[in-house]
């Protein structure tokens, strides 16, 4: 029987000591000893990063990269996946909760699509049931214009191979493209993608939650979101030429 591919586990953390030991251990109990947990903290401000330096010392699969000012989720995320070295690369946010065979399902499934996204349960920060199906609230599917007006594509439930990472990075340089959407976007344009409708996570929904995503968040004005389309399509139409004429990111 082969060896298990290794999977790597990119996590970007921001003042989350309520809910990181709890997210980390049904992360670690679902991995190798030989996989990785690579955890990129951005100025946190609270106890998050006393809190991991103590998970870590007594797990080895955990590397941490402290004290970064990037003031940014995006550019925190980048930095943890530039790291990565397993072959299947899962993303973490740091207050959910990965459900039992989260990662032995995705990985079969990863054997055949470059990307998987699977279901969520949406919970209320005691991880009281808000909604059996993110993806049937969200409407989650497939499709290049159905994810420039509303991404399907977040990153807790997602996670894909590093081929496709390669072709990702560097993410575009505009806070108008998350660093899910934008990875859900190149493999749609690139690879084969699954969206997987069992559940596997408790989304955890809770007051210092980044963005509430639709769940009670604020709206953006209507010229706003605008150009943040378009911003989203000439960003996919460079990526499109660089890609189809084969420009290196050394002569970008």
């Amino acid at each position: 029987m082969p060896n298990k591919p290794k999977v790597s586990v990119c996590i970007a953390t921001y003042n989350g000591e309520k809910y990181i030991s709890e997210q980390l251990n049904s992360i670690l109990i679902q991995l190798s000893a030989e996989d990785e947990i690579i955890i990129s903290d951005d100025s946190s401000t609270d106890g998050t990063c006393e809190i991991l330096k103590k998970i870590a010392s007594s797990d080895k699969r955990i590397q941490l990269f402290l004290d970064q000012k990037f003031k940014d989720p995006i550019q925190n995320f980048q930095n943890a996946l530039y790291k990565v070295s397993g072959e299947f690369i899962f993303l973490s946010d740091q207050d959910d909760v990965w459900m039992e065979n989260k990662v032995t399902t995705v990985i079969q499934k990863l054997e055949k699509f470059d990307l998987v996204i699977h279901d969520s349960i949406v919970t209320d920060e005691k991880l009281n049931k808000m909604h059996p199906s993110f993806f049937q609230y969200f409407g989650s599917k497939q499709g290049i214009f159905k994810n420039v007006l509303r991404s399907s594509y977040y990153g807790s439930c997602m996670a894909f191979r590093k081929s496709l990472l390669d072709k990702a990075l560097p993410f575009p340089k505009t806070k108008e493209i998350g660093h899910d959407l934008w990875i859900g976007l190149v493999a749609e344009l690139t690879a084969k993608v699954l969206f997987l409708k069992e559940p596997y996570l408790l989304y955890r929904r809770h007051a210092e939650t980044f963005t509430m995503r639709g769940l009670g968040g604020k709206k953006r004005p209507i010229y706003k979101m605008a150009l943040g389309r378009l911003i989203m399509f000439y960003e996919i139409l460079k990526f499109l030429v660089k890609y189809k004429f084969g420009i290196s990111k050394k002569q970008q």
